[in-house]
């Protein structure tokens, strides 16, 4: 039964591969488009309903493209559509939420000190939550509030911060930070799969019946697109921040949450602007490092206490009656808490890496499945083991996990 635990590691890191490569593709193409639109230039010799042209080179060829605002003279047979793209990102990020925080709920996505639910409440409020978002997000923006861009996206950013706070209240600080990107991501794939191509369908039937298309499905879908394209880089932030506890594991991580949005629209204005040759906004950098300063010195002040939990779970209890436990124990205090402390003494580690607290009893039957891989069938902990962690001691780590599980018939 321990080879399932090796199993579902190559399973949740397959998923987790699978998302990195649909998010590439997603905002690498999100990102081309934007800056291919805004630098379109119109030009007298453009054929009938063509609003510009750009030329490009890449691979050794010259690409030349033109950009038509109606149907031309011969619509081609095969159009090609971008939105396979972001439809697997949000799938296989799904998946990564479900492998990784439902399955994994005791350990990443409920922190007991923080709220005390559940694991089919956690599970249950946090796809509320991201389906909430959209409904939200989405009646905002068909109400006269839609009408005023930046009225809007101010009223959206007061959201976001709320949720980010919200976030904090009910799960750990590291599945937190996930849902905000989660909540953000479902409202970016929703403007796509629910308005974004419908819209266009509608366009392009009206073009090749040769009917005057309504503008309104244009501006309604610009408007999603806009939107979509000042929030990736925070989503991108939000996906990486559970590798990092400076972000998440801190008193103000739903301030910082908040920051990192605000630094996202600077960037992503600077860039819009220039590709839009309409100069280039330098006070947006000095904005964003600004910024990032107040995070850093943000993420220095107290976080949240990490001392032992106070309410150890069924399954982290199980781990603490197993015989081999108390020298199990002494290993890793031993070994691991010089890092994963709440005060760590390590030269040049100022924060327990990911988190991970090892310097207590609860702590340690809580992270089982994580020692067990990480120092007992790998020797991937400590690092370089500059602590001399004998294979004795790794053997001993091997024998109690895969005790346990033979004794109550878990898989994991």
């Amino acid at each position: 039964m321990s080879e399932f635990a090796i199993f579902w590691e190559w399973f949740a890191f397959a998923v987790r591969f699978l998302h990195v490569i649909t998010a590439i593709a997603w905002i690498g193409s999100s990102f081309y488009f934007i800056a291919l639109d805004l630098g379109l230039i119109h030009r007298d010799h453009l054929p009938k309903g063509a609003k510009g042209e750009e030329w490009q080179v890449h691979g050794g060829g010259f690409y030349h493209i033109q950009k038509y605002m109606v149907a031309p003279d011969s619509m081609p047979k095969h159009l090609i559509w971008f939105k396979w793209e972001s439809y697997a990102t949000w799938l296989s990020g799904f998946a990564m939420l479900a492998v990784v925080y439902y399955a994994g709920a005791d350990l990443y996505l409920i922190d007991r000190n923080v709220l005390d639910i559940a694991v089919w409440q956690g599970i249950a409020l946090s796809v509320a939550s991201i389906g909430l978002g959209w409904v939200l997000y989405d009646y905002l923006c068909k109400s006269p509030l839609g009408k005023s861009t930046t009225g809007l996206m101010v009223i959206l950013f007061g959201i976001l911060v709320v949720m980010a706070w919200g976030y904090t209240q009910i799960f750990s600080g590291r599945a937190a930070m996930l849902h905000m990107g989660a909540f953000t991501a479902t409202i970016m794939t929703a403007n796509v799969f629910f308005l974004i191509i419908p819209n266009q369908k509608i366009v392009v039937a009206d073009l090749l019946a040769g009917r005057d298309p309504d503008p309104k499905y244009g501006v309604m879908a610009k408007q999603r697109s806009l939107h979509n394209n000042y929030l990736t880089l925070p989503v991108i932030f939000f996906m990486l921040t559970p590798h990092y506890p400076l972000a998440f594991a801190t008193d103000y991580n739903w301030i910082i949450a908040g920051l990192i949005f605000l630094i996202g629209v600077v960037i992503r204005h600077y860039f819009n602007t220039k590709h839009a040759r309409k100069g280039k906004p330098n006070w947006t950098w000095l904005t964003a490092i600004i910024l990032f300063f107040v995070i850093v010195w943000l993420s220095g002040n107290p976080g949240q206490k990490q001392d032992e939990v106070r309410q150890i779970s069924a399954s982290a209890q199980v781990f603490m009656d197993a015989a081999q436990f108390r020298d199990v124990s002494n290993i890793v205090q031993g070994s691991c808490s010089m890092c994963h402390g709440v005060e760590p003494f390590w030269p040049g580690v100022n924060q327990a890496p990911k988190g991970v607290l090892l310097d207590n009893d609860a702590n340690i039957a809580k992270y089982a499945q994580q020692i067990y891989l990480q120092s007992g069938i790998t020797n991937a902990m400590p690092p370089g083991n500059v602590v001399e962690m004998s294979n004795e001691d790794r053997s001993l780590i091997v024998e109690w996990y895969r005790g346990v599980l033979a004794d109550t018939g878990r898989l994991f």
